[in-house]
């Protein structure tokens, strides 16, 4: 298991049944992981959008006395900085933190278990619907690119609106089984209505989130996590953005013809003189 901060505090919320807004204090944490453990009870409710009661009610939930002795826990648990970081700028910073994630997320899939499943589960889907909206459109874009080149027919969702139920149910009546959904922050609320009306309609919903304390966990049948970077002005996903690719590489080893489709491609790019090599 990682010793990253984030890692170390999905540890500790496993096993435990939290409400939506418990759930929500939770991402926030995870988001602030190497924050989390200096923050006031008052602080964290002010980032979290909840009252200080609420953030007094989940640290009793985790199994605390109160905030103060989760906050205790958490800095006892925190290994001391070493200052090798002290002098790197906030690019540098934003650069290293991404790294982190990258290898949270590599420590999750010493696991293949949920990604193969997924890999299955989306195979077998025909049609395959992939939804992304604002900040997770590109991820679903590049996922749709990619998976159209092995899979015989990907239906990229990547705008809201009223027309989202109708092509949810369009693909639903044309035999789709399951829905492929990117959710990033700020968690746009069409993204949970959608996938919530996906379920209803019979789809089984697998999503990359940021957290398995997404506002989108509630509403999916399997959920991988893939932490995003939070030290700039606006958020970097490249651990999303690589789990998208270990999705399609799943993906692949669910379609027997997957490799005879790409060989189809290069053979018909090469004839079109697609590419400049």
């Amino acid at each position: 298991m990682s010793d990253s901060p984030a890692a170390r505090l999905q540890v500790l919320f496993e096993g435990h049944r939290l409400t939506p807004t418990q759930r929500r204090i939770a991402h926030c944490m995870v988001r602030r992981a190497a924050d989390a453990p200096f923050l006031s009870s008052v602080e964290l409710a002010e980032l979290a959008g909840v009252s200080q009661p609420s953030v007094t009610r989940f640290a009793v939930a985790l199994g605390f006395d109160g905030y103060p002795a989760l906050r205790r826990h958490l800095r006892e648990v925190t290994p001391a900085e070493t200052g090798a970081g002290a002098d790197l700028n906030e690019y540098q910073q934003a650069v290293e933190a991404e790294i982190e994630n990258l290898r949270h997320l590599a420590e999750l899939l010493a696991d293949p278990g949920p990604v193969e499943r997924a890999g299955h589960l989306l195979a077998a889907s025909r049609p395959l619907p992939v939804l992304g909206l604002r900040a997770a459109a590109s991820q679903a874009y590049g996922f749709s690119y990619f998976a159209a080149k092995v899979h015989p027919d990907v239906r990229l969702l990547d705008e809201g609106g009223t027309m989202l139920a109708d092509r949810i149910d369009a693909a639903v009546r044309a035999g789709a089984t399951a829905l492929l959904c990117f959710a990033l922050p700020r968690h746009p609320r069409e993204v949970v209505e959608a996938l919530e009306y996906a379920r209803a309609a019979g789809l089984t919903v697998v999503t990359v989130a940021d957290s398995a304390f997404a506002p989108v966990a509630a509403h999916s049948d399997l959920l991988l996590p893939a932490a995003v970077g939070t030290g700039l002005a606006f958020d970097t996903a490249c651990a999303p953005m690589l789990l998208g690719r270990v999705l399609l590489e799943a993906l692949c080893d669910g379609l027997p013809d997957a490799q005879a489709r790409l060989e189809e491609f290069d053979v018909g790019a090469a004839e079109r003189g697609l590419f400049v090599e």
